[in-house]
């Protein structure tokens, strides 16, 4: 748990960070199946373990239920049954990605989450215009590192979309 409460603690002052250097992006990254993906680290509230939901009746699958966070009901989304990533299993390293988007909370399941990373914007390609498991629309970009390529997902847009409407659309 001190990892977790030492990246919440580092979360806080990132916004600082990214007004300081606006050409980096830090991101959270996380797995489904066998692709890691990143998200920006500001919109990320805390990291929980996976507890058990209470699901709400003609809730689309990949709504898993809701959990009472501090006295805030909080949709939670397996992003692994969203994106069609095969059947969840739930363990010791599936973890709950708590948003905090446009004043609204949502806890978001995913594989593991693996660590903080700062991009700079060299290290950010655009999205390649083909099919993908993930609709390109909710793509910042690929983010790459050594060996390693990061899905950069929107998570604003993405949360905001038709098809998830949790979160009212963002004034543009």
């Amino acid at each position: 748990m001190a990892e977790i409460k030492s990246l919440h603690q580092h979360a806080g002052g990132a916004a600082s960070a990214a007004l300081a250097n606006a050409n980096r992006l830090e991101v959270v990254t996380f797995t489904l199946g066998e692709e890691e993906y990143g998200i920006d680290i500001q919109k990320v509230q805390e990291l929980r373990g996976y507890d058990a939901v209470t699901r709400i009746a003609n809730a689309p699958d990949y709504i898993k239920g809701v959990v009472n966070l501090r006295g805030i009901i909080v949709p939670i989304i397996d992003m692994r049954i969203k994106f069609a990533l095969g059947t969840p299993s739930y363990d010791q390293f599936t973890v709950v990605i708590v948003l905090n988007i446009g004043g609204r909370v949502v806890g978001m399941v995913v594989d593991s989450v693996s660590d903080v990373i700062t991009l700079s914007a060299e290290q950010i390609k655009p999205a390649p215009e083909m099919g993908s498991v993930l609709d390109t629309d909710y793509l910042i970009g690929l983010g790459t590192l050594d060996e390693r390529m990061l899905i950069l997902v929107d998570i604003d847009r993405l949360m905001s979309s038709e098809d998830m409407g949790l979160i009212e659309k963002m004034a543009a």
